[in-house]
């Protein structure tokens, strides 16, 4: 039950079959195995061996996979880190996971490593950065490690997924070898997915859904996996076309950002088109219709979990899509186990609100180095606890209401409002703030702050963007400034956030 174990096998029984295309190059199952071996001598030679630490910070390139599938020969854990972040983010994570070493894209590697270089030792990947060794050339002229190296254990660390906190503190969540196997496992039944497949990733493979889900699901049954180095609108839709894509997944704004910016979408051949899958947000019946009628097909489905659960949880097919628009759907995934309780631990019945609760092999192990967190999450049936609050209709069919956590979903991207709130409250001329989501038709959330001015000073939203910019990455930084006297909280000074969201 690993990856690196199944790879081997499918470049012994399918080794002409492809396994990854990026930028106009294809790599069969043979060659993508013999690349993941000469990465594994490559950091084998960086001082990486069993139990280390390597970060990724790469776009949606051949590199990153390579360095993940090294790693794993090795018995390191992989560490995928969001692009987006800034350094001092960037930072956070490094030293937290305790990273032995980095693979960053060389344009990244450029920006980042200079200021925090000293946190570990960095290769570049996929293009020069100053005075860093390169890993695809190192990859090159290295020698394929044997088979002396023996196969990580299904209980070996695979990797740490961080997820921001309520306390604004990103938390690494902890998933063995057999989780990662099992939550392709349970995709590729869900979805599925076939040797034939040809899965487009183009939402970022650091996030849990586009690499556990897709790549990795794609992956187990032999199919082939196409990555688009970066989202674009065009070059998204070119790339279904050309390459004759049969399944792909993205955050609602994936999809309905081409029908803005794309005059001629209508032109475009997407008949290869299996399923189209997105997350990060339920859409609205309306929406469901556009993107039914704009990409010519009824096949889009819904999916929701979070990267502590694998990330899985329910499904919406396509069959309920416009029936049941609004909801996440309900439990469908094989293997993956919804309950929506009431706080005494009560199953909800129709109607009724509840805290959703999940179970499935894909689940983490728990949250690195905060053992409170970890037994926080789980109840003491071994449930995680997602903290999303949800109704149950009568049909079984779960729609969110609320966030135990205050989590903001932007475009797919989750933000939370302490780490925001704790940014904009180091600036000298907010006394009181308060981050909520406002409800965005193609983006799911806006990220809005609402301020309190210290002494009746002006606060400028340009002069509040510059300021947040070196310290958020921007998806994280509010779209929408709204200024006041005074913000709602009860005796005892707890923010009643549920007032503002209504105001919303």
């Amino acid at each position: 039950m690993d990856f690196v174990s199944l790879l081997d096998q499918h470049a012994r029984t399918q080794p002409t079959h492809e396994c990854l295309r990026a930028a106009g190059r294809a790599w069969t199952y043979a060659e993508f195995a013999d690349l993941s071996r000469r990465a594994a001598t490559v950091l084998r030679a960086q001082g990486v061996g069993a139990g280390d630490k390597v970060a990724l910070l790469c776009f949606n390139t051949v590199g990153f996979v390579a360095a993940m599938f090294g790693a794993w020969r090795l018995g390191a854990a992989v560490v995928p880190v969001n692009h987006k972040l800034q350094a001092p983010e960037i930072d956070y994570v490094l030293a937290h996971a305790g990273v032995r070493l980095c693979v960053a894209d060389g344009t990244l590697a450029t920006q980042v490593a200079a200021r925090i270089a000293h946190r570990c030792d960095w290769l570049a990947t996929d293009s020069a950065a100053d005075g860093l060794p390169m890993f695809d050339a190192l990859m090159a002229q290295a020698a394929p490690l044997g088979d002396d190296a023996p196969a990580p254990g299904t209980d070996t660390l695979a990797q740490v997924l961080y997820t921001s906190g309520t306390t604004g503190k990103p938390k690494g969540c902890l998933h063995s070898h057999r989780n990662v196997f099992m939550a392709a496992v349970c995709t590729a039944a869900g979805m599925s997915l076939s040797r034939n497949e040809r899965t487009l990733v183009a939402m970022p493979v650091w996030h849990s859904s586009p690499l556990n889900n897709w790549l990795l699901g794609t992956l187990l049954m032999g199919g082939t996996v196409v990555l688009l180095r970066e989202y674009a609108p065009k070059a998204f839709l070119d790339t279904l076309a050309e390459e004759r894509i049969t399944f792909t997944f993205g955050a609602p704004i994936a999809f309905l950002a081409p029908l803005s910016v794309v005059p001629d979408v209508a032109r475009y051949d997407f008949s290869a088109m299996r399923l189209w899958a997105y997350g990060g947000g339920p859409l609205g019946a309306d929406i469901a219709r556009k993107l039914a009628d704009s990409y010519r097909s009824d096949r889009f489905v819904q999916v929701y979990g979070m990267t502590e659960s694998g990330p899985l949880g329910t499904v919406l097919y396509p069959e309920d899509a416009i029936a049941k628009a609004g909801s996440i759907g309900r439990a469908g995934v094989p293997g993956v186990a919804i309950e929506v309780r009431h706080p005494d631990g009560r199953r909800c019945g129709a109607g009724e609100v509840g805290e959703i609760h999940l179970r499935s092999p894909a689940v983490m192990q728990g949250y690195l180095d905060n053992p409170q967190a970890s037994a926080e999450a789980f109840d003491a049936q071994g449930w995680y606890r997602t903290g999303d609050l949800a109704r149950v209709d009568e049909d079984g069919f779960l729609f969110i209401v609320d966030r135990l956590r205050d989590m903001i979903i932007t475009g797919g991207e989750n933000v939370y409002s302490k780490e925001v709130e704790d940014a904009l409250g180091a600036h000298p001329d907010v006394q009181d703030v308060a981050v909520i989501g406002r409800p965005h038709p193609e983006w799911g959330e806006t990220v809005t702050a609402v301020l309190v001015a210290r002494g009746g000073r002006a606060l400028e939203a340009r002069e509040l963007v510059r300021f947040l910019e070196d310290r958020l990455a921007r998806y994280k930084i509010p779209r929408i400034f709204e200024v006041r006297e005074s913000l709602p909280r009860t005796a005892t000074g707890k923010l009643l956030k549920h007032l503002l969201r209504d105001a919303a």
